[in-house]
């Protein structure tokens, strides 16, 4: 892997200067716009393209967790198939997501007290509805991060680590998790803060995200960070969900590794080593899919898929009168 190089301790920039990656459209006329920087890789691993600034670091949010999961195997934790592609997922809530949830806490001999999860919803808007109908309330095991945290325990378990404090920043596991984050990226992590989830949240820059994805896919096979990359391609419905645009892509773009992050952070490898990292500064995710489609036709990458995540209408009385497109 490459050596670690340092980066600009600066924080991202939010400014007018920043360009527009994605515009609100609403009865052809343009109401918003999305603005962001975006980096795409060469299958060198150069960079092709820069849009904004992608050496300020940002906070890559669940875009982390395949480097966190690739550090649980590091830390001897064995974990394979659909148990490893969540531990690496920013889960739906679906039903199949639960039970293989609390099956991972039966199997390790742990109880759902010791996730420190902060009590949610599921993730998916259906399966939030459903779940609230049928009388339950928030809990930390429908927290899309519980897979993660369930593996992370494991791991304490597994090495004699302390499990009550498997979040504090200096805890061995934490600090096996920034040297996976520094070997995948090839860089220092210039932040750290708290996740959603309560986890440590190693900042990176766009550029250094993308070059991560790309070990991933490049690993050697049989290595921690082949491993989960071939874990989460070969069950994204585990990674996300039924309705999610990173399943979707996994499933048909054949050897794609997918992530998306809160804060409106993606990122991207396809197998030949081709990379991509981009966060709207605004947060807003709905910008999401028009924006990884345009990038990967950008690509040169075509297929019926990119339609489906370009397409995001906006209604006005029930019926469609726009769209959140791209804008580069």
């Amino acid at each position: 892997m490459s050596p670690s190089r340092p980066i600009s301790d600066r924080p991202a920039p939010v400014t007018p200067d920043a360009p527009v990656l994605a515009e609100v459209v609403r009865s052809g006329f343009v109401e918003g716009r999305h603005r962001g920087s975006l980096v795409v890789l060469a299958a060198d691993g150069s960079v092709e393209t820069a849009l904004g600034d992608v050496d300020a670091p940002v906070f890559p949010r669940s875009t982390n967790k395949p480097m966190q999961a690739a550090a649980l195997l590091r830390a001897g934790l064995e974990l394979s198939g659909e148990r490893l592609a969540l531990a690496a997922a920013s889960h739906s809530g679906e039903s199949f997501h639960l039970e293989l949830v609390r099956t991972m806490l039966d199997e390790f001999r742990l109880d759902a007290a010791q996730l420190q999860t902060p009590p949610d919803l599921p993730l998916d808007p259906e399966e939030a509805e459903r779940y609230l109908a049928s009388g339950q309330v928030r809990s930390p095991l429908t927290m899309n991060c519980s897979g993660k945290h369930t593996a992370m325990l494991a791991a304490c378990v597994a090495n004699g680590w302390p499990t009550e404090t498997y979040l504090d920043q200096d805890h061995p596991l934490q600090q096996l998790i920034l040297q996976c984050v520094r070997a995948a990226s090839g860089e220092e992590v210039a932040h750290i803060g708290t996740d959603g989830c309560g986890a440590p949240l190693m900042s990176l820059s766009l550029t250094g995200l993308a070059r991560a994805f790309r070990t991933f896919v490049l690993a050697a096979p049989g290595t921690p960070e082949r491993r989960v990359a071939d874990a989460m391609r070969a069950h994204p419905e585990y990674v996300a969900g039924t309705r999610r645009p990173d399943t979707w892509l996994m499933r048909e773009l054949p050897g794609t590794l997918s992530k998306m992050g809160a804060e409106a952070v993606q990122a991207l490898a396809l197998p030949d080593g081709r990379a991509l990292a981009f966060k709207i500064d605004d947060g807003n995710t709905r910008t999401l899919g028009p924006v990884l489609a345009r990038t990967l036709r950008g690509m040169g990458v075509e297929a019926p898929v990119l339609e489906r995540i370009a397409d995001v209408p906006l209604l006005g009385g029930g019926v469609r009168v726009g769209e959140i497109r791209a804008a580069f």
